[in-house]
């Protein structure tokens, strides 16, 4: 199935930073999307990291933009190297991803591009002190450059607002690949990973470091194993808590570094767990989902919005709350008809609401408004 537009001329300058985690396969999705539909799209990146890699594969025109993840002293040099790949480019649109790549974009474009800032969790919300408030500063200061700002929940869209951002708004909630994280049987799974059958598995996906909350989980643990002392544990992904929290764990978790495709570990799952201190909305618990696993997940910008109503009882828990984590996993490691029913329901509301194709045609449909050629026109034509 191939998306179609009307109109193939539209050119679109992605800018990120970082190049790994949800923003690499955020943008990565868009970018397959967008290419798929006749548009000519460029990505700036770091040259390191799975995105360029990946857009590189896929066709797009990838440019090498040296930048640090964290803002420093190195920004004005940033900015600049940047404003020099817009003006290469000359793109109709320029699409910044993430706090690091937002500030640049902006500060180089200034408003002479229709700009587009998606956050992806708010930069604020990510630190404290000093540099909360600098970054919040940014932020109300930087929206005079940004044509849009494109929330990935509602919920991120409020925390905003509550922040005093005055912004051009719209929503335009994540979406994952359902033809790529599909239902597989969970034995198969664990046997291709080499996994023991039967002990109760729980899984969590995810950079290591404390957005994430995996110290929360391993806290959360130890309840776990007291009533359940087969259950293990496996912690995917590598980050700059991973020494730490490898020093804490134990013997029942296990920590497998990280992962180009996570899904054969989504699939061999019992549940998979996200205990994030922030989001705007995660795509591992739709990731998750899609392959038809229930998810135990934190009340943080997003994540309400993102599961089936059936689920919520169930897998959403209160944030920095170890206690009422350990019983969400051990109400549903307990209960193996309910993890079947919670896991067809939570399939379903993917397929159904968070299809990659129908944000792409979101994020289409906000570029042609802001060159006011109004909304895109797709159509969707089966290859023969």
């Amino acid at each position: 199935m191939q998306l179609i537009a009307t109109d193939p001329r539209l050119s679109v300058l992605h800018v990120a930073q970082p190049v790994d985690g949800g923003v690499a396969r955020v943008v990565t999705d868009l970018v397959k999307s967008q290419l798929s539909a006749g548009m000519q799209v460029h990505v700036a990146c770091p040259g390191s990291g799975l995105l360029p890699e990946a857009v590189r594969g896929l066709g797009s025109g990838t440019h090498h933009w040296a930048a640090a993840r964290s803002p420093g002293p190195g920004v004005p040099g940033e900015v600049r190297r940047l404003a020099r790949l817009v003006e290469a480019v000359r793109p109709d649109v320029v699409h910044a991803h993430s706090a690091k790549a937002g500030l640049a974009a902006r500060l180089a474009v200034r408003g002479r591009i229709p700009t587009v800032f998606q956050p992806h969790a708010w930069s604020f919300e990510a630190v404290g002190g000093v540099s909360a408030r600098l970054a919040l500063r940014w932020e109300r200061f930087g929206t005079r450059w940004a044509t849009r700002v494109v929330c990935v929940s509602e919920a991120e869209l409020r925390t905003g607002q509550r922040a005093g951002i005055d912004a051009h708004w719209s929503v335009i909630p994540n979406g994952v690949e359902t033809e790529r994280f599909w239902p597989v049987d969970a034995r198969t799974a664990r046997t291709a990973l080499d996994l023991e059958g039967q002990a109760p598995l729980v899984v969590c996906v995810g950079r290591l470091c404390r957005q994430k909350g995996q110290d929360l989980l391993l806290r959360a643990w130890a309840a776990v194993t007291e009533r359940m002392p087969l259950a293990r544990l496996v912690l995917v992904g590598d980050g700059p808590d991973a020494a730490a929290l490898r020093a804490q764990a134990p013997a029942s978790v296990r920590f497998v570094g990280a992962a180009r495709d996570a899904t054969p570990w989504y699939q061999a799952a019992d549940v998979v767990v996200m205990p994030s201190r922030w989001e705007g909305m995660a795509l591992v618990p739709l990731e998750a989902m899609a392959c038809g696993r229930p998810v135990v997940v934190t009340d943080v910008d997003g994540a309400c919005e993102s599961l089936p109503p059936e689920l919520v009882p169930h897998g959403l828990v209160p944030p920095e709350d170890p206690e009422a984590l350990a019983r969400a996993l051990l109400g549903l490691l307990d209960d193996p008809p309910l993890r079947a029913s919670l896991g067809r329901a939570a399939h379903r509301h993917v397929l159904n609401t968070h299809d990659v194709r129908r944000t792409a045609d979101a994020v289409a449909a906000v570029y042609r408004e802001l060159l006011g050629v109004g909304p895109i026109k797709c159509r969707e034509s089966i290859n023969p």
